[in-house]
């Protein structure tokens, strides 16, 4: 007798849900219809010129760093550019770089879908990984180098032409896409504040931009401008008649139980559920597998830089902070002859902050308040606009002329870059707070202190000032977990622009 087809198992609705949808049993492994169908498919055809453009770009950009390495090697030793030779060298080493190249940058992600790929971080983390396995297999070959330069000059030059020639790719298909209006349908599930939230910061979305069809609360439907799609038992009906690409669950609270069931309806008729981490999801990325225990047991280990990570995270901090002061000493002498003239007072600030361990240091600062301004601060408590543990005043009246200036374009903090070389301080990490800020925090907050602060972070690059205080610190939490010095570049080169535009600073 032939077995009986299975049947999708439902539960009873729950008082004043709307019935459940029953759909057929669908293997949920098959995500592509039949050959014919699949090679005919729009979307096949836009993501193999998406895969081809990219493969396409990274051998050019690593042709020309490979190429361009070679010739500044020739002018140092014989001042000559020697073209054809070093195109023709570089035409004998391409294959097995771009070989090695191409399978890191699939394996990071490098090439998949506009939402979901990558930035710098991860292509300078792959290509460090590509020299390595260069060097590593040259080596083993028994090659002879009077110097590495061809590794780390291809390295620097490989990530400036890859890096620019990714950066132009994005600008011009984001262009592309949203001429053509093409838009991500997305849903936002969850309780009311972390709907509006996510809601914010995925509307500010350049790269794949998104269309929000609406949101379902778990709470009293909150007036957050959005369009309310129903109650979570409304969810199959909402999916089915708004043609939803993906569910964001936005809610770090989120019934487990409702969490198992949505994620079968939505893998059911083929959409994407994606999650805005909490600080919980942001730990797990950490976790560490425990075996041998009679329960799947996973330990988060503490988030320092230590061993190798502190060697390289250090070398990289001062050899950056000893170029930037060369290069920057017009600029810090500028400013600090105008501090001088400007009021009376020492050009540099030394605010006494807690640093790592919450051992207290001096950190210093171009001075952009008039004398007596710590004295006063208590006064202007009441004119707080920042949340949480901060303390920020749009028109603070303390500050002079100079100092208004300087604080709007973050140059009050160039002196950091002492900090920086005195080992107090990195170039990047979480933000060093005042004692007074210091003393308002809760113990989860303080979990930051685990390593050096920065002169900048994802605080900065993330909106700063616009930002609530909890989700600064998860942010910082973030950054904790992924770093790399691919991380602190990107965060570097992401810097320049959110000081110029001055987005979210007072």
């Amino acid at each position: 007798m032939p077995d009986a087809p299975a049947q999708t198992p439902t539960r009873p609705p729950r008082a004043g849900q709307a019935p459940p949808v029953v759909l057929p049993p669908v293997d949920v492994r098959r995500k592509r219809p039949p050959v014919l169908a699949f090679f005919l498919r729009l979307e096949t055809v836009r993501r193999a010129v998406r895969v081809l453009t990219l493969l396409a770009l990274d051998f050019a950009g690593l042709f020309g760093a490979l190429s361009v390495a070679l010739m500044v090697k020739a002018v140092l030793r014989e001042n000559s550019w020697a073209w054809e030779a070093s195109f023709g060298e570089a035409r004998d080493n391409i294959a097995f770089a771009y070989l090695v190249t191409a399978l890191l940058f699939a394996r990071s992600g490098l090439y998949a879908s506009r939402a979901e790929r990558p930035g710098l971080s991860r292509i300078v983390s792959s290509l460090f990984q590509v020299t390595v396995v260069a060097l590593v297999f040259a080596l083993v070959n028994g090659e002879q180098y009077s110097s590495y330069y061809i590794f780390y000059g291809t390295l620097v030059f490989a990530i400036c032409f890859i890096g620019f020639g990714r950066w132009a790719y994005e600008a011009a298909t984001g262009v592309l896409l949203r001429a053509a209006g093409y838009r991500r349908r997305a849903m936002l599930v969850g309780s009311g504040r972390h709907i509006e939230d996510v809601a914010h910061a995925l509307l500010e979305e350049v790269h794949a931009p998104v269309e929000m069809v609406g949101f379902i609360s778990l709470t009293p439907r909150p007036d957050n401008g959005l369009r309310s799609l129903g109650e979570i038992g409304d969810l199959p009906t909402a999916l089915d008649a708004h043609r939803v690409d993906e569910v964001i669950i936005a809610d770090p609270d989120f019934p487990e139980e409702q969490a198992v069931e949505l994620v079968d309806q939505c893998h059911r008729r083929g959409v994407t559920v994606r999650i805005a981490p909490s600080t919980m999801e942001i730990l797990v990325h950490r976790a560490e597998f425990v075996p041998g225990a009679s329960v799947p047991l996973f330990e988060l280990r503490p988030p320092v830089f230590d061993g190798f990570d502190y060697v390289v995270k250090r070398t990289f901090d001062f050899v950056v902070s000893l170029v930037l002061m060369v290069v920057l000493s017009p600029l810090l002498l500028l400013i600090a002859v105008a501090v001088a003239v400007s009021s009376r007072g020492p050009v540099l600030y030394r605010s006494m902050r807690p640093g790592i361990g919450g051992e207290i240091f001096a950190c210093l600062k171009f001075r952009t308040m008039r004398s007596g301004a710590d004295q006063s601060q208590a006064d202007l408590e009441s004119l707080n606009e920042a949340s949480g543990a901060l303390f920020k005043i749009r028109h603070d009246p303390r500050l002079t002329g100079v100092g208004r200036f300087l604080r709007r374009y973050s140059l009050d903090e160039l002196p950091q870059l002492l900090n920086v070389l005195a080992g107090n301080m990195s170039l990047v990490g979480p933000r060093p707070l005042p004692q007074r800020d210091f003393d308002q925090l809760e113990d989860w907050h303080k979990k930051r202190y685990l390593v050096l602060p920065g002169i900048t972070g994802l605080w900065q690059v993330s909106g700063r000032s616009e930002l609530d205080f909890d989700d600064l610190v998860r942010l910082d939490f973030l950054y904790l977990e992924r770093w790399s010095v691919g991380l602190d570049l990107a965060i570097l080169f992401k810097t320049v622009p959110a000081v110029l535009t001055r987005r979210g600073a007072f």
